[in-house]
C-alpha cells in the first residue's frame, strides 16, 4: 500500500496548500491512505472541528496532533467524538481523546500512533516505555503501524526510530517544521525521517511572519505570532508498505510549491 504523510499544516496558507497541491500529488502517486499532522491548522495554533472537516473534505483521511492540541478550547470536547483524530498517547490518563486509532482504506487496516517528545517540551509520560503495549494491541489487528513522533530534539527522534525499528512500519518526526534529509528504510524494515517538514507559507520562519521572529531575536522582547502570507508549500513523505508484513519498502520526501 502507498501512504502519504503530510507535515505540520500551518494556518490558512497550509490549508490552501492542501487544497491546491494535494490533488496534483494524488494524480502522480495514487495514494491508498493520506494522513496529516494538523496541530497548527487553525490560525497557526491548534485545531477546530470546522477546520478538521475542511481538511477531510480536501481528501485527508486521518489527522494527528502535538503539543498545541489544546490551544483551541473546543478541542477538549470535540476530540472524544472524532475517530479520525488522535493526540499524543503519552498525555496523562484522563486527558480527552485517544493516542492511537485505526483507519480502513481499500480493504487495508492501518494503526496510527501519536507520541510527544519530552526534551524541550512538556514532561509527559515516557514515550519509549509506554508505546510498546500500544503497538502490541495494534499488532493484534494489523501489521501496518505508523508513528507520528512530535518532538523537538533530533536525538530523541532518532533514538525512537531505532528503538521501534522492526516493530512498526514507519516513525515520522514532526514539530520542527524543517524537512530533514535523512528519509530512509532502517535495517529491519521501518521507514524513518527526523522531520517531515511544514505545509504552509514558504517565505516564513516556521510558518510565522519573518519580521516578527527576526525582531524578537534582535530585541529579546515578546511578540504576538502571526501566520505568514505569500507563496505556499507542501512537505510530505510517501511510504510504500507491504500490507502483509508491515515492512516498509520505500520512503521518499516531497516538497512542492505554489506556482
Amino acid at each position: 500500500m502507498r501512504i502519504l504523510f503530510i507535515g505540520d499544516i500551518v494556518g490558512k496558507p497550509g490549508r490552501e496548500a492542501i487544497a491546491t497541491l494535494l490533488p496534483e500529488l494524488e494524480k502522480e502517486f495514487f495514494f491508498d491512505l493520506i494522513i496529516a499532522n494538523a496541530e497548527n491548522a487553525s490560525g497557526g495554533r491548534g485545531l477546530t472541528k470546522e477546520v478538521a472537516h475542511e481538511l477531510y473534505d480536501y481528501g485527508i483521511h486521518f489527522l494527528t496532533m502535538g503539543n498545541h492540541v489544546w490551544d483551541q478550547k473546543e478541542m477538549l470536547k470535540y476530540i472524544d467524538d472524532e475517530n479520525k483524530l488522535i493526540r499524543p498517547a503519552n498525555y496523562p490518563i484522563g486527558a480527552p481523546g485517544k493516542g492511537y486509532g485505526f483507519v480502513m482504506r481499500n480493504g487495508i487496516k492501518t494503526g496510527i500512533i501519536n507520541l510527544s517528545g519530552r526534551i524541550f517540551l512538556a514532561p509527559l509520560e515516557n514515550p519509549f516505555s509506554m508505546v510498546i503495549p500500544i503497538i502490541n494491541k495494534i499488532a493484534a489487528e494489523t501489521p501496518v503501524i505508523l508513528v507520528d513522533f512530535h518532538a523537538e530534539a533530533t536525538s530523541e527522534k532518532v533514538a525512537l526510530g531505532w528503538f521501534l525499528n522492526g516493530k512498526v512500519s514507519a516513525v515520522l518526526g514532526t514539530h520542527t517544521h524543517i524537512q530533514t534529509a535523512d528519509a530512509r528504510i532502517l535495517d529491519h524494515g521501518t521507514a524513518y525521517i527526523t522531520d517531515v517538514g511544514m505545509t504552509g507559507p514558504k517565505d516564513s520562519v516556521l510558518g510565522v511572519k519573518k519580521d516578527i521572529i527576526i525582531n524578537s531575536f534582535i530585541t529579546q522582547l515578546p511578540a504576538r505570532f502571526e501566520v505568514a502570507t505569500g507563496p505556499i508549500q507542501i512537505n510530505a513523505v510517501v511510504i510504500d508498505v507491504d500490507e502483509k508484513t508491515g515492512k516498509a519498502n520505500k520512503i521518499s520526501s516531497i516538497q512542492r510549491f505554489s506556482k
